[in-house]
């Protein structure tokens, strides 16, 4: 049973009250139908009334249609191109006669209108409109195309008008002669504004409806097959349900059923750590997990109520990699499948977008062991959105999706830059929350660090002893399922403390002169030796903290003696007449190793640095050593607070000995080849 009970249970509320508040409050329409699908309900009746709904294809064909050569053009009647046509005439010299006839002539053919040509539409093209709209004093009035004049019908008119004339004898001669052709004008001005203005009202003043269901009508029986028609009415029932119709029933019930469905995704939130690893419970990670499924879950509800199709643009990735970061993939895997949940039970493609999410995050994962650094994770991210967008159009070839494919392509292709862009805020979380991420690990490990460069130059025999260890740590890491990647760094910087005073360790012992008396000891009390010893933790931390070491790091370097005793100079202590009640004295500082890891770091710490004294290294004498360090530990209690099971350390046993013997194997002896005596050097030798 994890600690602080109450602790998690108040946390429990808060998750699933975030999820009640999120999720939406109105129902959504029951029924799962497609085209080509059967319909698997009973036969469902209208039940309200309501419109049909055209498709954007139906809405957007019949806008086309109202467009272009079907605009209908408005023109302004100007008085005073007409008048001043009639006075210049007046002005020509003329007989009376003459003037009466054209005059009387154009003044009934400016009554209908004059225009240059026949009616254009707003792109300057001919139109074919039957009709035109003329405004004349304040008022727009709609006249067949036919009975207005171009310019060219005007003067053919005014010819025939005159030749049908007693008085004029020669019309056409007349009309040239005096400029009467060049003095007619069109009295008709194509208003272009008017006519886009009006056109464009027409054109988004399409109906959108195409029929009507009345209430208890049958829309489609059970087995029927939906075809395309079926489909539009069915969604435009959907539509109208979702809108207007709303939840008739108790407010309480709906409320109850939000309250309901949170607890039971976030209970299986909790039930998923509790079983797969409980001791994140009491650990800062366990804040974070909650952070992480809240705010991807939160964001799907919230944008489902908003607008569905941008749940294609939320990158959802994200959510295994920011858990890939602190976690196995025995945890990650359950928890981002939690996390999509909502998806699936809110959503109207949720098994699409679930499916689509599940695969890309899993590759994720997978990808970031090679693509994980730098500029890569943009590769990465590349290549997740081939694989969702491949996953998109797999089921839009099946026929179950029937968005705009190239915006939801775009909307996923933004996901993914998402992705690229969102994963830096790890460092964040890092720090927020204390934690320790695999990519930090992996930089920590690197071999040109300050502080391991450090230790290789001011300590090398303690540098070569700490590799050991790590190679040694990492395979037994590897048997039980801890992180090998932690208890490497842990190994590598478990013994950073002895840079401060090297040469109080035997291992960085001058190699010139090895004489007694000029080893550290030499003369030193046991008491004052051993605080030199036990002194490397706490300068080791120190150093830690300095260099900004997590403290993950930090707590290795405390637990890797845990509260153990130099047993070499108490021993010479008591040999040499000390009281047993001053063993604190020689006492490490430390704390008991509490994980899996650094009960790992302690033995393989402990076996390296002993099995220097071995003569036999055989697989039993292996064996029997390690099993003595072992159990020398447990005599002490300092895996009394570990988490590691009676199973598992003798698993950790099995392969540290393992690892002993295989790393001391013996070798052969090479012959030493007789030496051949040349024929010259027998002669000599007989000549002596």
């Amino acid at each position: 049973m994890p600690k602080n009970i109450y602790r998690i249970v108040i946390s429990f509320v808060l998750v699933a009250a975030v999820l009640v508040l999120a999720m939406p409050r109105t129902p959504e329409f029951g029924y799962d139908y497609g085209k080509g699908k059967r319909w698997q309900y009973e036969s469902f009746f209208a039940p309200f009334d309501f419109p049909i709904l055209k498709t954007e294809e139906q809405i957007a064909q019949e806008r086309y249609a109202r467009s272009g050569a079907g605009q209908v053009p408005y023109y302004r009647y100007s008085s005073e191109t007409s008048s001043g046509v009639l006075r210049n005439i007046a002005a020509l010299n003329l007989s009376t006669s003459e003037k009466t006839v054209i005059l009387s002539s154009l003044d009934a053919i400016y009554e209908k209108g004059v225009m240059i040509e026949r009616s254009s539409d707003s792109n300057g093209k001919t139109a074919v409109s039957e009709v035109i709209y003329i405004q004349k004093d304040k008022r727009a009035v709609k006249y067949p195309v036919t009975e207005v004049f171009t310019l060219a019908e005007a003067r053919n008119r005014l010819l025939s008008d005159v030749q049908a004339s007693e008085a004029v004898l020669s019309a056409d001669s007349l009309l040239r002669s005096s400029g009467i052709y060049d003095i007619l004008q069109p009295n008709l001005e194509f208003d272009r504004q008017t006519t886009e203005l009006v056109n464009a009202n027409a054109l988004s003043s399409v109906s959108t409806t195409d029929g009507y269901i009345s209430a208890g009508q049958l829309i489609v029986t059970k087995g029927e097959l939906v075809t395309a028609e079926l489909e539009q009415v069915l969604d435009s029932c959907k539509a109208e349900y979702e809108s207007t119709m709303g939840y008739s029933g108790p407010h309480f019930l709906m409320l109850l059923g939000c309250i309901i469905m949170a607890i039971s995704i976030s209970g299986v939130l909790f039930l998923c750590i509790y079983l797969m690893k409980p001791k994140i419970f009491n650990e800062p990670r366990f804040y974070y997990v909650l952070l992480v499924f809240v705010l991807f879950s939160a964001m799907t509800l919230i944008v489902a109520r908003l607008r569905e199709d941008l749940l294609y643009c939320i990158p959802y990735t994200l959510v295994a990699l920011y858990l890939q970061a602190f976690f196995r993939p025995k945890l990650i895997i359950p928890v981002y499948m939690i996390t999509l949940l909502p998806l699936l039970v809110f959503t109207d493609n949720g098994l699409i977008l679930f499916v689509m999410y599940l695969v890309s995050g899993l590759l994720s994962v997978y990808l970031f062991d090679f693509l994980g650094r730098g500029w890569k994770q943009l590769v990465a991210a590349m290549v997740n959105f081939c694989v969702v967008a491949l996953i998109y159009m797999a089921f839009h070839w099946m026929d179950l999706v029937h968005a705009e494919v190239l915006r939801i392509l775009a909307y996923l292709f933004v996901a993914s830059i998402f992705q690229f862009f969102g994963y830096p805020l790890i460092y964040v979380f890092e720090r927020l929350f204390n934690l320790v991420s695999n990519s930090r690990l992996i930089e920590l490990g690197d071999m040109s660090n300050t502080l391991v460069r450090e230790l290789e130059r001011k300590a090398p025999g303690t540098f070569q002893h700490s590799l050991q260890v790590m190679s040694m740590a990492d395979s037994a890491a590897r048997v039980i399922g801890a992180n090998p990647l932690l208890v490497r760094v842990g190994a590598l910087y478990h013994d950073i403390g002895k840079t401060v005073n090297p040469q109080c360790f035997v291992e960085n012992e001058s190699l010139v002169d090895k004489t007694e008396e000029n080893k550290y000891h030499f003369g030193l009390p046991s008491v004052q030796s051993a605080h030199d010893i036990i002194r490397h933790v706490s300068d080791g931390v120190e150093l830690a903290r300095q260099h900004h070491l997590p403290e993950k790091v930090c707590d290795f370097i405390l637990t890797h003696h845990g509260t153990t005793v130099t047993s070499f100079f108490y021993n010479k202590f008591i040999n040499e007449g000390g009281s047993d009640s001053e063993i604190d004295l020689f006492r490490y500082d430390g704390k008991k190793p509490f994980t899996k890891e650094q009960v790992i770091l302690m033995l393989c710490d402990s076996v390296e640095a002993a099995s220097r004294t071995l003569r036999d290294y055989s697989p039993k004498s292996c064996s029997a050593f390690v099993d003595h360090i072992v159990a020398g530990k447990i005599a002490e209690g300092q895996f009394e607070n570990a988490d590691i099971t009676i199973h598992d350390l003798g698993l950790v046993k099995q392969e540290i000995s393992n690892y002993l013997a295989n790393s001391h194997h013996e070798r052969i002896d090479y012959p030493k080849r007789n030496k051949t005596i040349t024929g010259n050097e027998r002669k000599r030798k007989q000549n002596r």
